[in-house]
Formats: structure tokens, C-alpha cells, sequence
């Protein structure tokens, strides 16, 4: 036993700190571009990576590189931008971004895609069966590029509303409907040939939904029906995203695992205290018995 029981002290406390080791994780970032994911060819853009007011230190990875960025203001603030000028053929593709507290880093952000638009023809767009429309129709975007090629992305633009990708031959139909008042807005599409490499935006074309808007669906999101849409990451826009990361309080937690692991040493020095007593009384006790039955021997003897 008592060579028992300080390997189970050193087993407890062992157990206890990699316990809290591998649970304390950072919850991963917000990652977001202004002023927009999609970028014309040589413009410039910030990506910016939010953790959080403890980071000391941030990572922005593409493919298979990365930036390190440090807050200017370390407690005050609780993200980063990295610029990236002038946009290129090269700099287009996947972000994700990290964040490191102490020795410990986060999970990666979702990814982010840039895009660079005005590396090809002007496509054309049209809408049908008119710009003007009453609430309930159904309307069809077209958009055609004389270029070889078979994905096209709508965008609308001035709103969190991401594209959507056809792949077909030109010209691309877009179809949405019934419409409401929440489908107005100025519309443009892209052709691609690859994910991240787009055309030039085409002309603007502006939607009219006139009529009652009290009969229409204004948390419509207007988007096209088809298995064929495809949204960008909803990290690509910083609208809707919470301002503030609220992070799980690790100090507070790392307090509540030492005291747990003082607990379980104090509760094992309690015990093997205990058991050293208990074995010292055996001990009195025996040489008490031997001593008794000595003299109780020795009278027999006399």
C-alpha cells in the first residue's frame, strides 16, 4: 500500500494537467474582405482575421504559405488586416487565418475565397421577360460570353447576397420567381474558368418589382431555383457576423483544473496520512500485545 499510493498521487495529477491541456482549445476566427471578396486585377484588398483580445499574434496561410501580423494595440483590439496589392492571378484562391495566445493556436478560420474579376471578355445580360415585373412572376437572367467557356456567376450587388454559379453552355440561365419587392436590385454577371479566376462584370441590369408589396415575402433571399447555385463562404462578408468575438474564459477554466488537481493531492495526502497512522496504532498495539504476553510469560515462569 504505501508504495501504492504515490503512484497513484503522480497518476492524478498527471491525469488532471493533461486533461486540461487537451481541452483547452481556442475557438477558430472570423476571416472576411473588404471591400469585397471579389477583386478587380491589380486593385488592392484587406483580408482581415479576428480572433481574440488576448491574441498576440496572427497567421494568414495561402496555399501552403503564410503572413504573421501583430496587433498594433495587444489587449485593446482583437483583430488584424492583411493587405494584399495588387491583386493578381497568383493571389487569387483560399485564405484561412489563425491567432495565437501564449503558446497555443487556434483552430483555422472557415476559408476564404478571393476572387480576381476583368481577366476576360465582358459577358452580356439580360433579363426576362423585362426589367419590370409585378410580384409572383417568375423572371430568367441570361448571361453570355462569346469566350469559350461554361460556368457563369449572378452576383446583386450592395447587399450580403453571394453568387450564383451555373455550369452550361451560353448562354447561362438564371431563373428565380415568384419574385418579390426583396428581388429588386442592380444584377451582373461573370464568366469563369476557374473558380477564383472571373471575366470582366458585364453591364449593370436593374430589377423592378412594382406593385403591393404588402402581399410579398420580404425575408425572400432571391435566389435562383436550382441544384446548380453555388454561395461563397459566408466568411467572405462581414455583414451578419458578430462584431466581437466572446472567447470561453481559459483563465477561469485553467484556475478550476489546478484547484481540481490540488484537491485530488490533498485528498491523496489525506489518505496516505491516514493509512501511515492506521499502520503506526497497528504497530503500538502489537508491541503493546508482545509486551503483555512477555510478562504474562514470565509470570508462569516464576
Amino acid at each position: 500500500m504505501p508504495s501504492t499510493l504515490p503512484s497513484l498521487l503522480c497518476l492524478g495529477l498527471y491525469l488532471s494537467l493533461r486533461a486540461g491541456a487537451q481541452n483547452q482549445t481556442l475557438s477558430k476566427p472570423l476571416i472576411w474582405a473588404k471591400p469585397s471578396f471579389m477583386v478587380p486585377n491589380g486593385a488592392s484588398v484587406f483580408v482581415w482575421c479576428q480572433g481574440t483580445h488576448r491574441a498576440i499574434e496572427y497567421q494568414l496561410h495561402f496555399k501552403g504559405l503564410f503572413t504573421l501580423e501583430r496587433p498594433n494595440d495587444p489587449g485593446l483590439t482583437n483583430k488584424v488586416k492583411f493587405s494584399i496589392q495588387p491583386m493578381t492571378s497568383s493571389t487569387a484562391g483560399q485564405y484561412t487565418c489563425f491567432y495565437r495566445t501564449g503558446e497555443l493556436w487556434s483552430e483555422p478560420s472557415d476559408p476564404l475565397d478571393l476572387v480576381i474579376t476583368g481577366m476576360y471578355d465582358r459577358p452580356t445580360l439580360s433579363v426576362h421577360p423585362g426589367p419590370e415585373v409585378l410580384p409572383g412572376e417568375n423572371v430568367t437572367f441570361s448571361c453570355h460570353l462569346e469566350t469559350a467557356t461554361t460556368t457563369f456567376f449572378l452576383h446583386k450587388e450592395g447587399t450580403a447576397s453571394r453568387p450564383w454559379r451555373r455550369v452550361g453552355n451560353s448562354p447561362a440561365a438564371f431563373s428565380m420567381g415568384p419574385v418579390t419587392p426583396a428581388h429588386r436590385g442592380t444584377y451582373r454577371c461573370f464568366g469563369s474558368y476557374n473558380e477564383h479566376m472571373w471575366s470582366f462584370p458585364s453591364e449593370p441590369v436593374t430589377l423592378l418589382v412594382t406593385g403591393d408589396a404588402g402581399v410579398a415575402d420580404l425575408a425572400s433571399t432571391g435566389q435562383p431555383s436550382s441544384p446548380d447555385s453555388w454561395e461563397l463562404h459566408l466568411s467572405t462578408t462581414k455583414k451578419g457576423l458578430r462584431k466581437d468575438l466572446i472567447p470561453w474564459d481559459y483563465t477561469a477554466e485553467n484556475l478550476f483544473r489546478v484547484g481540481l488537481g490540488l484537491l485530488v493531492l490533498v485528498a491523496l495526502m489525506c489518505l496516505l496520512a491516514h493509512t501511515r497512522l492506521l499502520r503506526k496504532k497497528t504497530k503500538r498495539a502489537s508491541s503493546q500485545e508482545r509486551r503483555r504476553r512477555y510478562r504474562w510469560q514470565g509470570a508462569l515462569d516464576e
